[in-house]
């Protein structure tokens, strides 16, 4: 660390100033050298390689191992070393410093000064008067700081930590998981607990749904019984267009049963005709687990125009297909270099998807009606694998006609079904547009049996193509195997529930607790939760959580807690010591005893409540 401190000036202390042997006293020279182009160049210290390396930056850039580089030219090493440096004594750091252990290695070998470690360290004097006076622990605060909030910058890019922006960037907190899913003991089985990455799944959906809208939306307070809106699709140059109106995504809690609701808006339209309700009312009785559930439509002049407002089941944190494999994602700077993302969807994660699909557009023409939305950019993945159709109902509001014949809309739900199929397989939503060319990139990607369905889709309509021709096409080998895997899901996820269903009963004891012990007065008696049945309580209270070893430091057991809590609620024979907090006295008693206090000393509260 000597390098980040300013030169100090000499001092009349016997000490031999330790220096580097290739050093001179010139600072002419010492000047140059920080000028010169064969300085190395940050970006290589700091990201381990130099995006500007062949477009004109003039510092220096080690060759690569296995280039044909020519090496940096080596300044000559001294022939020998002085007297002052052999004999200088031992450098001891001030401050403490935190020990970092380094491999030994596996050989000695005679030790060779590097020609170009000194240099580098000269190179970075300019910075020692910035953190000269600083400790090390500050210095090691900050860069974990540092670090920290890289993670969470919402436009964090390769190079933003070294060209700083002039304007300032807002840095998203991460949410206090840590608080919640903390790593159990290794004592402790972790069956007892909900695992580490459902929990975060979880409070992350649980975050979206009471996030607050940003100001400036000029939202209304309440909308025809729904209150506390919040714009979800982010502002964006290019608005997309559903059919020929604009169309705005909110959420909305309902005053009715106070939860969440995605209500999507479109702009400036008029309703020529009420019946057009009719078909909403129809989609609100649909309930299948692959269709976002409607609940209600109404036209509204909250946003100073003629809206309609159709109000959908919300799923927090749901992403849709266009988003997740169809999009261009921006690349990511890993391991020194700028990375892309593999945007291959996997042809079994293709099966699930169509599959699902096809059962929601099975349910909703066994309904008498069409979906008319079945596109990327309105399917929304909500879970691992779990698509939901979205934005249904409300075609049939904006293009009302009485006269329009549903079998036609139901196969272009199909060709619709067909050019999504070729979406996600070239990662392009024009894909049918050169169907040559989608065809051979399916074939190199895919079997045949994806390329045969998805032209089956598309093909001209017909009085034999339907939705339970293309269900028989898929083959009941993979219906089988989506079913099995559902049910495997549904398996992990109530041994996971499991592991939580003793929680209420331990925290219903706790509460109990809470209520009997050290309460002031009750029933005119001062002293009442420390005489009669309630000491007794008071001193199981103190065997299960304020124990201390032989030195007198208190003991955190909460396998020790979690038994005996257990223990209690289940009133065993069991016999334990319970001993007062001056060792005057000793009381020797079962679980089932302490439990019939409890039940009792409670029992006298809830009866003088009522």
């Amino acid at each position: 660390m000597a390098y980040f401190s300013s030169p100090r000036p000499q001092s009349s202390s016997s000490a031999i100033k330790i220096v580097n042997p290739a050093e001179h006293d010139d600072k002419a020279k010492l000047q140059a050298k920080r000028d010169s182009p064969q300085r190395q160049c940050r970006n290589i210290l700091i990201y381990g390689s130099c995006r500007y390396q062949d477009k004109g930056c003039i510092y220096y850039h080690p060759p690569v191992e296995g280039s044909n580089n020519p090496p940096r030219p080596e300044s000559p090493l001294p022939a020998s070393l002085s007297a002052q440096a052999v004999n200088a004594p031992v450098f001891v750091p001030k401050a403490p410093f935190h020990a970092v252990a380094t491999p030994s290695p596996t050989s000695a070998s005679p030790f060779a000064p590097s020609p170009t470690f000194y240099p580098n360290h000269d190179e970075y004097d300019d910075y020692g008067d910035s953190v000269a006076n600083q400790t090390p622990q500050t210095l090691e605060h900050q860069l974990v700081n540092q670090y920290q909030q890289m993670d969470y910058d919402d436009h964090a890019s390769p190079m933003g930590n070294f060209y700083q922006s002039s304007q300032a960037t807002f840095v998203r907190q991460p949410l206090d998981y840590h608080l919640y899913s903390h790593p159990t003991p290794d004592a402790f089985p972790s069956t007892h607990f909900v695992s580490d990455a459902i929990r975060e799944e979880l409070h992350k959906r649980s975050e979206a749904s009471q996030s607050v809208s940003l100001p400036g939306h000029n939202l209304p307070d309440e909308l025809q019984g729904y209150h506390s809106l919040a714009l979800l699709e982010p502002s964006v140059t290019e608005r997309r267009k559903l059919f020929s109106w604009y169309s705005t995504v909110y959420r909305a809690t309902s005053s009715n049963d106070g939860a969440p609701y995605a209500l999507r808006r479109v702009e400036n339209f008029r309703l020529m005709h009420q019946v057009a309700f009719g078909a909403i009312e129809t989609w609100s009785r649909i309930e299948h687990p692959n269709i976002v559930r409607v609940r209600e439509a109404f036209t509204t002049r909250a946003f100073n125009d003629n809206s309609l407002v159709v109000a959908y089941e919300y799923c927090p944190n749901a992403q849709t297909l266009f988003e997740m494999h169809i999009k261009q994602k921006p690349p990511v700077f890993q391991h020194g270099r700028l990375s892309t993302f593999s945007t291959a969807l996997p042809e079994a994660t293709l099966w699930s998807y169509m599959i699902q699909i096809a059962s929601a557009i099975k349910v909703v023409h066994e309904a008498g009606l069409a979906v008319r939305m079945v596109d990327a950019t309105k399917i929304m993945v909500t879970g691992k694998n779990r698509i939901r159709i979205g934005s249904c109902g409300i075609a049939d509001v904006l293009m009302y006609d009485p006269r329009q014949d549903t079998a036609i809309a139901q196969q272009e739900d199909l060709a619709m079904f067909g050019r999504l199929v070729f979406a996600l397989c070239c990662n392009n939503l024009a894909a049918t547009n050169t169907l040559p060319k989608a065809l051979d990139m399916m074939g190199r990607q895919y079997s045949a049996d994806v390329k045969t369905l998805a032209l089956f889709l598309i093909s001209k309509p017909g009085p034999h193509k339907s939705i339970t021709q293309v269900i028989d096409m898929i083959g009941t080998n993979r219906l089988v195997h989506e079913m099995d895997d559902m049910h495997s899901s549904v398996n992990r996820l109530e041994a996971e529930l499991t592991s939580e269903l003793e929680n209420g009963r331990l925290v219903r004891l706790l509460c109990k607790f809470g209520f009997i012990n050290e309460r002031p007065v009750f029933a005119r008696e001062p002293r009442w939760s420390e005489t009669g049945d309630r000491y007794i309580i008071k001193l199981f209270r103190d065997y299960v959580f304020h124990q201390v070893d032989e030195n007198g430091n208190p003991v955190i057991n909460l396998s020790h807690v979690l038994a005996c809590l257990n223990k209690l609620d289940a009133g065993t024979d069991e016999r334990i010591m319970l001993v007062s907090r001056d060792e005057q006295s000793c009381l020797v008693v079962s679980y089932k005893d302490v439990k019939a206090c409890i039940d009792a000393a409670f029992g006298d509260l809830a009866r003088a409540s009522r």
